[in-house]
């Protein structure tokens, strides 16, 4: 397998740490809002990493976390009149709803911040031991970033020259201007902190992850501390530049072997950004679209590359869902039987860097080859088989087509609607057994106004919505 490591900017060879083993990191959300379309994206991205590297035979170990303590989180609950915890639990279990509806498999493990104090105060005391980090006569304490003469090396940037890199600002406490915050203290009212060895106060954003890797996933005695470490394009400076700085400063160690980022999502041609007013949630997007929908068009750009999300090109790609689907009704209920041939291509493709277009361009050519076999012999019970063995296979790794025909093609029907095609489909049965083929004609043309499409089978009359 070849990954593209966003450090050494190639793809490179995947070669585990330990053999058939795979432990792997994410960034997850700040959680003070409702997800939107990126956290949705790089969901579906390392969901499908994930998945591949299983199938494929991994052993894999997949953790993502919550920053459940942040300014923004702050500010939001003093907004709202609740409590910190209040505002973090709401907009967690809100973005593991909208990942649900995704289909987006939930990870082996997901700390929290706020429960990962322990291990976060351990890593802080080591840089402030070996004077790599300095507290401030405010209580606040910093990474000293001119003492990791690597700093810069997972993103290329952040040089002192940078232009990018976190400036003193007000803070005349700070010794350096790319120094970053380990540890905030308490401020007072308006602020959240907590009693421990460092002083009253709450961790910074990027110690949290470098510390939940140390206590939960990292090797011990090895090369690395994990193999893969994952997130948006936009972490990986200064968020994954710092995480890296200091588990080497603590520890000797580099934090991960492989880097891979996702894409940004654009929308009307901007970078998705609530700055621009132009985010769009999730939980919005799943009242137009279904999420399997939704899902499929998300997969359909690589993962590297922008997205740039409109609803035409949405549409299209959920052509390519139709087939499956259509594919999948005409072999049902017949026994599994994957054809390795497909297998081995698709799986090889997806093996390049996540090649979906490759590896769309595989399951194109066994939908029209399945279609044509089943033309030319419907009873052919093998065919049939290999068609389900290969859906479900799809499914697997894709995590789309793995639903009910007969639901999927009554996707966008209200529930009203449904209830009131029960009734006309009843009373068309009535008029078929009453030989009333004039009525039963007419209800027919009457749904079919109304986009219904119905399908006499010998279980009985079945329908579904005309695209």
């Amino acid at each position: 397998m070849k990954i593209y490591d966003s450090r050494q900017k190639q793809k490179l060879d995947f070669i585990p740490i330990v053999k058939g083993k795979v432990r792997m990191y994410v960034c997850g959300p700040t959680v003070y809002d409702d997800a939107h379309l990126g956290h949705a994206r790089s969901s579906i991205v390392f969901d499908l990493l994930a998945r591949v590297l299983q199938v494929s035979g991994y052993e894999v170990k997949f953790v993502k976390n919550f920053t459940d303590i942040d300014d923004k989180i702050i500010k939001k609950a003093l907004e709202l009149g609740k409590s910190v915890k209040e505002v973090s639990s709401y907009y967690i279990n809100s973005y593991l709803n909208d990942m649900e509806a995704l289909l987006v498999k939930r990870p082996d493990i997901e700390p929290k911040a706020t429960e990962s104090l322990e291990s976060i105060i351990k890593m802080i005391t080591i840089l402030l031991d070996k004077k790599i980090a300095y507290k401030t006569s405010n209580g606040d304490i910093y990474l000293s970033v001119d003492k990791d003469n690597l700093y810069g090396s997972i993103s290329h940037r952040g040089g002192k020259d940078d232009e990018n890199i976190s400036r003193v600002g007000e803070n005349t406490a700070k010794e350096g201007e790319r120094d970053f915050a380990l540890w905030k203290a308490y401020k007072g009212e308006g602020d959240i902190g907590y009693e421990t060895s460092l002083g009253m106060g709450r961790p910074g954003w990027h110690i949290e992850c470098s510390a939940m890797i140390e206590s939960i996933l990292a090797y011990e005695g090895m090369s690395h501390k994990i193999d893969i470490h994952g997130g948006g394009a936009d972490l990986a400076f200064p968020h994954h530049e710092n995480e890296a700085s200091q588990t080497r400063c603590a520890s000797g160690i580099e934090i991960a072997k492989y880097w891979m980022h996702n894409g940004f999502v654009n929308i009307n041609g901007e970078k998705m950004s609530k700055s621009l007013g132009n985010s769009f949630f999730v939980k919005d997007a799943l009242k137009i679209y279904d999420g399997e929908v939704l899902r499929n068009y998300l997969l359909g750009v690589h993962y590297r590359s922008v997205l740039n999300f409109n609803e035409e090109d949405l549409m299209v790609s959920k052509k390519r869902l139709d087939k499956i689907y259509r594919l999948k009704k005409r072999a049902m209920g017949e026994t599994n039987q994957v054809d390795e041939n497909f297998k081995m291509n698709f799986l090889e493709a997806m093996s390049d860097d996540l090649n979906i277009s490759k590896a769309f361009s595989v399951l194109e050519e066994m939908i029209s080859a399945c279609n044509e076999m089943i033309d030319k012999d419907p009873k052919n019970k093998s065919i049939k088989g290999k068609v389900m063995g290969n859906i479900e296979f799809i499914s697997s790794i894709l995590g789309i087509g793995g639903g009910d025909p007969i639901r999927y093609f009554q996707l966008g029907v209200s529930e009203e609607q449904k209830i009131k095609i029960a009734h006309k489909l009843k009373d068309r049965d009535i008029a078929k057994k009453e030989k009333n083929f004039i009525l039963a004609d007419s209800i027919r043309d009457e749904l079919a106004k109304d986009g219904i499409a119905i399908m006499d089978t010998q279980s009985g009359s079945v329908w579904e919505k005309i695209n």
